[in-house]
Parts: C-alpha cells; sequence; structure tokens
C-alpha cells in the first residue's frame, strides 16, 4: 500500500507523540528519583518484529533509538490480549544491557492481529547484588550485579504473575520503590496502547501498518544521504578508559570507521580483551546493537537536524566486533558499568566522525564525572534510604559554531539534575555547593563546555557511596583544530583538611557524619586556536568565573587590569604567542596523560598487542595483557616492539597449558 507525504507526515507525528505520552505517564507516576527526576527511562513504538519506529525527543534517555526487540520478543512463545513481558538479563537477548535496567514490553492487537509492540525500560536505583545501586568496577561477573529475570510474562491476559514480582521484590533493597517504578512502567505501556488503537480509528488499520514500516525506510534514506555526503575513506580512532580493573591498567578501544558511499563500517578491532571488571559492553555481536548505534545517531542528528530518529537510521551501518573483547565479551563477564564504556564509546564514535567533517562536527564532550548513589539511613524516621543524589556531568565538546554547552554534555546531556532541595528532603546529606566547575572547559576559539561540581556533607554513620562511572582522572577529553583539552576529573574525601583523600576513579566507599565529598567531571574539549577567541568573549569568561585571569592571560593571550581589556598588551602578547612552537599544531590534543601514554604503547606497539591477545584463549587475555603492562612500564623505548615479542615468548615458556591451547609447540 502507498501512503502519501502528507498522510505520512502527520502519522509520524502522531506516533511520536504516542511514545511521549507514555513517557510522560511513566515520568508523572514514578516512585524512585533517577526515573521521576534524573528521567533514566526510555518509551516507544516498535514494529512486530520489534524495530522501533517511534520514540520521543522531549523526555528520558536518548541512547536507544535504534534500539531492536526482536531477540526478546522472539523469545516469549506466544501474545495474547493483555500480556506485558520483561527483562533485565544483559545475556537473554542482548536488549537489556545491565541489570538495573528493566525492560518491558506489550503487544498491541486489533481485532486478533498483531499489529506493533509498545515498549519501555526504566533504571532501578537497585536490584540487588553485592554492591548497593548494583553497580561497581570492582565487579567481575553479572552474577554479582544484582537479580536476573530472562524474557518472561509478568502480567498474563491482563493478570499480574505475583510469582515472578515476589521473586524480583525479595532480592532487592528498596523493593517499595521497585514495586512502584514497575507499575509505572505498566500504565506507561497501557498509555501507549490506548494511543496506537486511536491512531487506528483515525488512519485506518492498513494505513497505520503500511505508515509504521515507511517511516523506518524514511529515517532509513534521511541517514543515507547523509552518510553519502561525507567523503569516502578510513578513519581511525582510539581512545582510554582510565583502568581496565580496580587499580588495573588502561582500557582501550578502538575504532576504524570506514564510509563508502551511502554505508558505514565499524571495526572495532584494536579494542581491549574482555576485562575482570564490570566495564564490558555486552553487543552481543549484534552488529547494528543500540549501544554502539549512539555515538552514529548523534552525529548524524547534528549534521541534519531533520533526520526523524528510529531503527531505521542504523540500517546504513554495519560492525566487526570480535569476540571476547570488551565490546563483545562472553558470559559471565560483568557489565555494569557499561555506562563509562558507552560514554568512551560515543567519544570513540565522535572522534572517528571529525576527521571526516571537521567543519562540521564539535570536540570531545566531558564526561568521566560519576552519578552519585547513597545507601544511608535517615535519621529522622530511621528508614533505609537508596538514592541516586544527580549525575555529576560536564559540558559539551567546543564546536565550529560556537561554545560547548556548559555542565550538559552531548553524550549525557538526557540525564537530568536533582534539585538540592528534593535532595536534602529525601536524603540524609547536606550540599554545600552544586555549580560549575571554573577552568575546566578546554581552551579554543570556541571553548569547551565546564563541568559540574559538588560537595556534600553525610549527616548519618555508615553512609555508603556509589559513585558510577568515575572516570577522566588521567586521560582528558580531546580538543579539535588546535582547541585544547578539557580538565580532569577528581573525587576527594575531606578537600582542605588534614584528612583529604584523593579517591582517584574509587566508586564504592563507606563515610560517617561530618565526612565531605567534592566531586567533578572532567570539563570538554575545545575547538579551534585559542589565540583567535575574541577578547570579549574571554573577558566575560572571566566575569562568570569560566576561565582565571591567569588563563586568560596563559592559554588565550588575553590581558585584564581591574577585569579592563589591555588591548595594546593583549595584542602583542598574542603575536608573540603566535610565534612560539608551544601552539599546539596537532588536529588532536590529547593532553598530558594520553600523549605521555602512547609515548609507550603507540599504535604499532598496540596493534602487535592486540595480535598476541586475539591469538590467545578468552579466559587468558586479560593475564597477559597485564603481564606484559607490567614488564613494560612506563617509561618509552626504542626497542618495545621488540620487548613484547620477547615478552610474550617468556610467558609461553612459563605457562606450557597456555602454549598447548594455542597449539604452539
Amino acid at each position: 500500500m502507498t501512503i502519501d507525504r502528507v498522510t505520512l507526515e502527520i502519522l509520524k507525528n502522531h506516533c511520536r507523540a504516542a511514545a511521549e505520552s507514555m513517557a510522560y505517564t511513566l515520568h508523572r507516576t514514578a516512585h524512585s528519583t533517577f526515573v521521576k527526576e534524573t528521567e533514566d527511562f526510555t518509551t516507544g513504538l516498535t514494529t512486530p518484529d520489534g524495530e522501533t519506529f517511534a520514540a520521543p525527543v522531549e523526555l528520558g534517555v536518548t541512547w536507544f533509538v535504534g534500539l531492536n526487540y526482536k531477540t526478546v520478543i522472539e523469545m516469549v512463545d506466544e501474545y495474547e490480549e493483555g500480556d506485558i513481558c520483561m527483562t533485565n538479563d544483559p545475556y537473554s537477548g542482548h536488549v537489556a544491557t545491565h541489570s538495573p535496567d528493566m525492560h518491558c514490553w506489550k503487544p498491541v492487537f486489533h481485532n486478533g492481529e498483531l499489529i506493533c509492540f509498545v515498549v519501555g525500560h526504566i533504571h532501578n536505583t537497585d536490584v540487588g547484588g553485592a554492591v548497593p545501586a548494583s553497580i561497581s568496577r570492582t565487579l567481575s561477573e553479572i552474577h554479582q550485579e544484582g537479580i536476573r529475570i530472562p524474557p518472561a510474562k509478568v502480567m498474563k491476559k491482563g493478570k499480574i504473575n505475583q510469582e515472578l514480582i515476589d521473586v524480583m521484590l525479595a532480592n532487592v533493597r528498596m523493593p517499595e520503590q521497585n514495586w512502584g517504578d514497575l507499575k509505572a512502567q505498566f500504565a506507561s505501556l497501557n498509555t501507549g496502547e490506548r494511543r496506537v488503537h486511536e491512531m487506528i480509528n483515525k488512519f485506518g488499520v492498513d494505513v497505520f501498518k503500511a505508515g509504521i514500516v515507511d517511516l523506518l525506510d524514511y529515517a532509513e534514506a534521511q541517514a543515507r544521504a547523509i552518510v553519502n555526503n561525507l567523503p569516502d575513506g578510513e578513519y581511525f580512532f582510539a581512545d582510554y578508559m582510565d583502568e581496565d580493573s580496580e587499580n588495573g591498567f588502561p582500557c582501550r578501544l578502538a575504532l576504524n570507521l570506514i564510509i563508502k558511499d551511502d554505508t558505514i563500517m565499524l571495526d572495532f578491532t584494536g579494542s581491549d580483551p574482555q576485562i575482570e571488571s564490570s566495564i564490558n559492553i555486552p553487543t552481543g555481536g549484534q552488529e547494528r546493537h543500540a549501544l554502539l548505534m549512539v555515538g552514529v545517531i548523534y552525529v548524524l542528528y547534528a549534521l541534519d537536524k531533520k533526520l526523524f530518529l528510529n531503527a531505521g537510521v542504523c540500517r546504513m551501518a554495519q560492525s566487526i566486533l570480535p569476540e571476547g573483547t570488551v565490546i563483545n565479551p562472553h558470559f559471565p563477564a560483568a557489565v555494569g558499568l557499561r555506562t563509562l564504556s558507552v560514554q568512551r564509546l560515543m567519544g570513540l564514535v565522535f572522534g572517528a566522525f571529525v576527521q571526516a567533517a571537521p567543519d562540521r562536527l564539535p570536540a570531545c564532550p566531558a564526561s568521566g564525572g560519576p552519578i552519585m548513589n547513597v545507601n544511608t539511613i535517615d535519621n529522622r524516621t530511621g528508614r533505609r534510604v537508596v538514592a541516586s543524589v544527580g549525575p555529576i556531568i560536564g559540558g559539551a565538546g567546543g564546536s565550529p559554531f560556537g561554545d560547548g554547552t556548559e555542565g550538559s554534555g552531548a553524550n549525557s546531556s538526557f540525564l537530568k539534575n536533582t534539585p538540592v532541595e528534593i535532595n536534602e528532603v529525601e536524603v540524609p546529606i547536606k550540599i554545600h555547593r552544586y555549580g560549575l566547575a571554573s577552568g575546566s572547559g578546554g581552551a579554543g576559539e570556541h571553548r569547551g563546555g565546564t563541568a559540574i561540581e559538588m560537595w556534600f556533607e553525610a549527616l548519618a554513620p555508615n553512609t555508603k557511596i556509589t559513585a558510577r562511572n568515575m572516570d577522566r582522572t588521567r586521560f582528558t577529553s580531546w580538543g579539535v583544530q588546535g582547541g585544547g583539552a578539557g580538565s580532569l576529573s577528581y573525587f576527594l574525601l575531606n578537600p582542605n583538611t588534614d584528612k583529604e583523600r584523593d579517591l582517584g576513579n574509587l566508586d564504592f566507599l563507606t563515610i560517617g557524619p561530618g565526612d565531605i565529598i567534592h566531586v567533578a567531571s572532567g570539563g570538554a574539549g575545545g575547538w579551534g586556536n585559542p589565540l583567535k577567541r575574541h577578547l570579549k568573549l574571554v573577558q566575560q569568561d572571566v566575569q562568570r568565573g569560566f576561565v582565571s585571569q591567569d588563563s586568560a592571560k596563559k592559554l588565550y593571550g588575553v590581558i585584564l587590569n581591574d577585569g579592563v581589556i589591555d588591548q595594546s598588551a593583549s595584542d602583542i602578547l598574542r603575536k608573540k604567542m603566535c610565534g612560539e612552537v608551544s601552539i599546539n599544531p596537532n588536529f588532536f590534543d590529547y593532553g598530558k596523560g594520553r600523549t605521555k601514554f602512547e609515548l609507550v604503547w603507540t599504535r604499532k606497539n598496540y596493534d602487535l598487542l592486540t595480535g598476541i591477545l586475539a591469538a590467545a584463549p578468552v579466559h587468558w587475555r586479560f593475564f597477559i595483557k597485564h603481564r606484559l603492562f607490567n614488564a613494560i612500564g612506563d617509561e618509552a623505548a626504542e626497542n618495545n616492539h621488540s620487548r613484547i615479542k620477547t615478552l610474550f615468548d617468556e610467558i609461553l615458556e612459563e605457562f606450557p597449558q597456555l602454549k598447548e591451547s594455542m597449539n604452539l609447540r
């Protein structure tokens, strides 16, 4: 059936409105702060085969536009009116991507025919497991990350499956909160079902069925047109997380982006092996897995704001995902902290694409700041509280079109802050400061967005803090086109006292009444030569506290006297600075930490390491990597390439069982 463009446009708006109605219902009725304030949830409509054809743009997470429910839909034998299914198991169909994410889907029927599904997820503040909030870098297998529910009917023909509910609630720390959020999900799905029936009544079932197929094709055509306007070629980029385990070595993600005509290939060969930590990304080897596509969708939307966001956007993409790597781990690898690795994955995609469109795309957004969770006792009621006190994020990267947004980065801007007043009412903490961190944005003609910092004090004993996603204490966000790298993140206990302790990337600790936490995200990268930044913009940054007067002089060549620009002195200084070799001539500014690291682990050396690890059995790879890193150390040497080969030969001789498993004699 052919649908005219006008009707399709009207149907498109109705479908998005239906998804947004679902989101508003969920937002208004949720119980946990993390859903009703932070808005870590999704809603959507999928085809009978599970492709998302409509999602909201105003509420909730923007990560899962390309989510495909096909795998979990097929794991349920049959569907009837009134059924609702759910799963939070990352290894059952790879739709849920860590245990706290509870995905639900409900079939919508018309005259007995399955027309579509209404779907969505929420992030539960806690689903049990080894630590409050269920996520920590220290966890090494999925069994430690809370209860897992394979795809199952939580409601059968409109009747609650109470046994399943009882099992779930018996394994979580705040059962009334989880149950309240789950009921909000049910309400959201029911809203979506009603909206679908309204559309069928308005357009007719045949137009609706044909229209949802056309909407996916429409988005696919738009995406292909955007890619077709980019220059063909191969664009390599790599980036790092600070640690591959607690007190471990850096974890590398690598991407070779291949653009050809209207298609892209994402080759992740060169990414580290799966690790004994929870930052693995559970893609199941699906070449268009939603987590892989987040950065791609962000880039395409940045290049054309008219792009209709649904799963059709992803059809022009393919991926190479080596098995047993951090990007495609084997069960039972822990995956709870995949939020951190996906943030770095997005930056990886941005870094590859910005080489193809340097005058249209921004520098690296800030990241590394954690989502702070508190588990403690309310002094007034004696009630246990498990709550998120908000995401500590940074700004967007500077772009060809202007400065990065302050305190709201491109890779996590959907996460809303929790107002201080709500935190202090619901959680026994006192917030001393919550604002923008001065000097955190990377210098540039267009400055990187500044990071967020928070100071808060515990008011009850045995207060447990989970700092999920803490990173970027070593490797900063990168600048482009002469722009500077952003600042490092930091995590301090009792700052400016004789008890001050730098917590680094620690993500779980216990503090007591009077202890103070100071945490900040890293800042975003800058775009363009800082010496080309307009003097008045630098003056304005100093007045607003984004840049210090000393940095205005040192980084931008702008001299201020009592807040007033000294034009002639600034002109002389800028001319002098332009002639100095210290001005970064490279396309990327990676910051000191990465620059030093890559003097040792050059691309050539890392390619050799990748080949060695790929040839080894999966369960040996993490061990071999750590042995080699320990032996090589952190000093650059010309013979490191040959040393890596020699050291690996020594490992083979030391462990004949490894040699045998690799069929080496």
